[in-house]
């Protein structure tokens, strides 16, 4: 029977797997077509590439109101004369112009088919105009449910934030909403009222005094996905750092409440620690130009690209909880670490479909370990990632349906992160591993890409066939079973619960002495000279004597 103490434990490790951006979206099983518009690269869509936006809004606090424009620049790849835009209910399309000329917009739910008049010449390079206004969607749960979230600081001054991954950008601004193709370059202009200051990504060009208001252009130089665009209003100072990087310097700016500044000072000491751990193992900071920020919001947090956003209250660990429970992950802001860990998987590598999402959270999660790894060393690490196991589903796989805008199991954090930490163990060679995760963020620097890239680069990179390792790991919810027994100085093994071709070698102790065996479907037998055996724990299997 379970205790109260073990059911409060449940819930908050629920909890706990519905966050980062897992939603709703991801317990879906029946889809519509609003999901395929979604969620698939539609022939309105397919034949033209984004190239420049222009974001230009005005945020209205006191009516949760925002009105504005979206220009879309974008290459001409085939002819074509429709081309789709999402925006979400309740938010409406004013109007659409090209040229000044006012365009035919044909609705469906949250997608919407505009007639281009003129003739869309391949290599041209055109831009639309979409009108847009309305009360966007209030997040309920940020970020994991989102949309705008309209808050009072201690001050009762406006603070307010976005948050859209899963759900997506076009909850508060029309854009092409599909992760496929990411705008090259983007200005963010925010009007709000005077006395709050907006933050968006990139940096700060210019503002403008407009009497009562205050207008703010933000440019952002490299790709960005939809959903790392942010709009961030609060009563914000700011204090920065210059980081001495593997690309030169490096500019750190943080946004925080006007009340937390000398908190801050002392808490985000973790950032720039972060980014000397995450340079050794993954290269280079993807977006030198556009700057480093952290910036307070009133939720959790996100990797908002050049402009992650925090929440964690100032405290160690996941909001003052150590998520592997073995005491290490008190040693640094889960937030800063995790949401930053995102610039390199994330915003600069992209998954194409949202169904590959592990290579955004399987990567950061195991991120945290390499931060313990780089400051506290490998024993420190693994505790951490094994701990984190307890966390584990298994309810379905971690990929999830392709062109429906479907996420897959929560388990790409920590099962995803336990896979990575095997595939370190599998390669025995620290510095390969390392120059793996560097190659993977040069070779796919600012890119979109599917599982199959990933997992092939890997495995050219290791020289072994690993389909069958992902395919276990990803696409199936059975754990591999090594079921064993020791007789007559004879080992005899296999491996149960697996799919097809699954022959993972792994560690383990025969009385005093470390070796590798190669189990199989099939029993294997060696000679052995003790009965005392154990699998080493940096593999997530399980064992069963027979």
């Amino acid at each position: 029977m379970k205790t109260l103490k073990h059911i409060i434990y449940f819930l908050f490790v629920v909890s706990l797997n519905m966050a980062f951006g897992q939603d709703l979206l991801s317990h879906k099983t029946d889809f519509t077509k609003q999901d395929t518009l979604r969620g698939s690269i539609t022939p309105e869509r397919a034949w033209w590439d984004l190239t420049y936006y222009h974001l230009d809004i005005e945020v209205k606090p006191d009516e949760k109101f925002i009105s504005g424009k979206n220009t879309i620049q974008y290459k001409v790849l085939e002819p074509h004369n429709v081309m789709q835009i999402d925006l979400q209910e309740p938010m409406q399309i004013i109007k659409v112009t090209q040229n000044d000329k006012e365009l035919d917009v044909k609705h469906d739910g949250n997608a919407h088919f505009i007639s281009l008049n003129e003739k869309q010449k391949k290599g041209d390079i055109n831009s639309i105009t979409v009108y847009y206004k309305g009360h966007p969607r209030e997040a309920k749960r940020a970020p994991w449910d989102g949309g705008f979230s309209w808050k009072k600081d201690m001050n009762d001054k406006h603070f307010i934030a976005t948050s859209c991954q899963g759900l997506g950008a076009s909850v508060w601004w029309p854009n092409k909403d599909h992760m496929y193709d990411e705008v090259d370059s983007m200005l963010i202009s925010v009007t709000n009222p005077k006395g709050l200051t907006n933050v968006s990504n990139g940096r700060l060009r210019k503002l403008e005094d407009l009497g009562d208001k205050v207008k703010s252009h933000w440019y952002v130089n490299n790709p960005i996905n939809n959903y790392g665009v942010n709009v961030n209003i609060g009563d914000y100072v700011n204090f920065s750092e210059v980081y001495q990087g593997e690309n030169g310097d490096l500019d750190m700016d943080y946004w925080v409440l006007s009340y937390n500044l000398d908190k801050a000072k002392a808490h985000f000491k973790d950032a720039p620690k972060m980014m000397k751990a995450f340079e050794h193992w993954f290269g280079p900071y993807p977006f030198y130009d556009d700057s480093f920020k952290l910036v307070e919001v009133p939720y959790l947090g996100m990797e908002h690209q050049s402009s992650v956003t925090y929440g964690n209250g100032y405290k160690k660990g996941y909001r003052g909880t150590d998520l592997s429970r073995t005491g290490w992950g008190l040693k640094f802001d889960f937030i800063i670490i995790h949401e930053a860990g995102h610039e390199w998987f994330a915003n600069s590598i992209t998954n194409k479909d949202i169904a590959d999402m592990w290579i955004h959270e399987s990567f950061t999660n195991y991120s945290e370990n390499l931060y313990l790894d780089y400051y506290y060393g490998k024993e420190a690490s693994a505790d951490y990632v094994i701990g984190t196991r307890a966390n584990i589903a298994n309810d379905k796989p971690i990929i999830g349906q392709y062109d429906v805008n479907h996420e897959g199991s929560s388990d790409m954090y920590y099962k995803g992160g336990n896979m990575l930490h095997m595939l370190r163990q599998l390669i025995e060679d620290d510095e390969l591993w390392r120059q793996i995760l560097r190659g993977l963020n040069s070779k796919f620097y600012h890119k979109t890409v599917s599982t199959k890239e990933i997992e092939d680069y890997i495995s050219e990179k290791t020289k072994k066939d690993l389909s069958a390792f992902f395919n276990q790991y990803l696409r199936d919810t059975r754990i591999p079973t090594l079921e064993y027994s020791i007789e007559n100085n004879k080992l005899k093994f296999r491996y149960v619960n697996i799919v097809e071709n699954f022959d993972m070698p792994i560690e383990v102790e025969i009385g005093d002495k470390k070796e590798w065996i190669f189990p199989k479907s099939s029993w294997q037998t060696i000679n052995v000279e003790s009965d005392e055996f154990k699998v080493d724990r940096d593999y997530y299997i399980y064992t069963k004597k027979v």
